[in-house]
């Protein structure tokens, strides 16, 4: 009868099982199959604090030339993956990261996978322990020890009733943020402070999906000088930023147009510039219309953006032209 007791797991608790399987699973890949390093952080952290981590690849702090950073976007989403829901329902070719990693070490990228989600660990709340008035009483002690056997028995039928009776009531939990690390926008900026900002890379690439977009536009807040001399391009899909709530600076909006492009969803052809009402990067279309879909269909392009912008930089060029002459030669074809 043991395969009949999923019959007896809410569908929440399902849903719950499956994502911790897949999460693990990708973790392992970025391991075993990528070859990156689990890093712990905070790097101080003591070792009954809450931690998290990172991955990174070998070279990512010491590699001269070129350094990836990959920031996925907000929900249920871990280090490595894009969408829970095409790992399900498509690959993993489309659901996670691997492949941008992947290529990233062949073309001899250092690589940083960032996992700004995780920001606290839940336990269970402590049960405050009421005193039993019966302690106090003149009562035998023998009756009291009879008395609290009873009521353990009774408490132990009651809990196991409400068990099934409600199957979705849980265990009263507290959260436990991780410290310098509790949104995805102070992972960010820890991540670059304590690690990108050490690395020897050159160049710097970032990689942002959807909130991810957001994260790094604050980091670029926060971090103004230090982002604008260290990186050379930066690739958002499907971005959910904005320069005006964010109260990002003119500077900010100016380095922005010259250094980032913003693959979004659209039925448009890859690459086919989108208008935008804010006065922030380019938006060109990812090629398709559905946002979790938008980092994987703009692969192929994301990296021919990378290197456009490197060599553009070597030959003191500006990205902003070499992009503008690959619209056109796509709208040409």
């Amino acid at each position: 009868m043991n395969h009949l007791l999923i019959f007896l797991i809410p569908w929440k608790d399902l849903n719950m099982l499956l994502m911790k399987i897949i999460t693990k699973y990708v973790y392992e890949l970025l391991e075993k199959d990528c070859n990156l390093k689990k890093i712990s952080i905070p790097v101080d952290a003591t070792e009954s604090e809450p931690k998290s981590f990172i991955f990174m690849s070998e070279d990512a702090l010491t590699n001269p030339q070129k350094l990836m950073v990959l920031i996925h976007g907000s929900g249920v989403v871990r280090a490595g993956q894009w969408a829970r829901r095409l790992i399900i329902n498509e690959d993993l070719d489309s659901g996670t990261q691997i492949p941008f990693i992947k290529r990233a070490m062949d073309e001899g990228y250092g690589v940083i996978v960032l996992n700004p989600n995780e920001n606290y660990i839940e336990v269970e709340k402590p049960k405050i322990h009421v005193q039993s008035s019966s302690d106090s009483s003149d009562e035998p002690a023998e009756k009291r020890e009879r008395k609290d056997k009873v009521s353990k028995e009774t408490k132990k039928r009651r809990d196991f009733y409400e068990k099934y009776r409600n199957p979705q009531r849980e265990k009263e939990m507290m959260q436990l943020y991780i410290r310098e690390n509790g949104s995805p926008e102070e992972h960010a900026i820890y991540v670059w402070d304590h690690f990108i900002a050490q690395s020897a890379a050159e160049n710097v690439f970032f990689v942002a999906h959807s909130y991810g977009g957001l994260a790094f536009v604050e980091l670029m807040i926060q971090r103004e000088a230090d982002v604008k001399s260290k990186v050379t391009a930066v690739a958002l899909t499907d971005s959910v930023h904005n320069v005006w709530h964010q109260e990002a600076g003119k500077t900010i909006r100016e380095w922005m147009r010259e250094n980032c492009c913003n693959w979004v969803s659209s039925s448009e052809p890859l690459d086919t510039s989108v208008e935008s009402m804010l006065p922030d990067c380019p938006r060109v279309s990812a090629g398709t219309d559905r946002h979790e879909l938008t980092s994987w269909k703009s692969f192929p392009s994301i990296f021919k953006f990378f290197t456009e912008a490197s060599e553009a930089k070597t030959s003191s060029l500006k990205p902003a032209l070499t992009r503008r002459s690959h619209r056109i030669k796509h709208e040409e074809l």
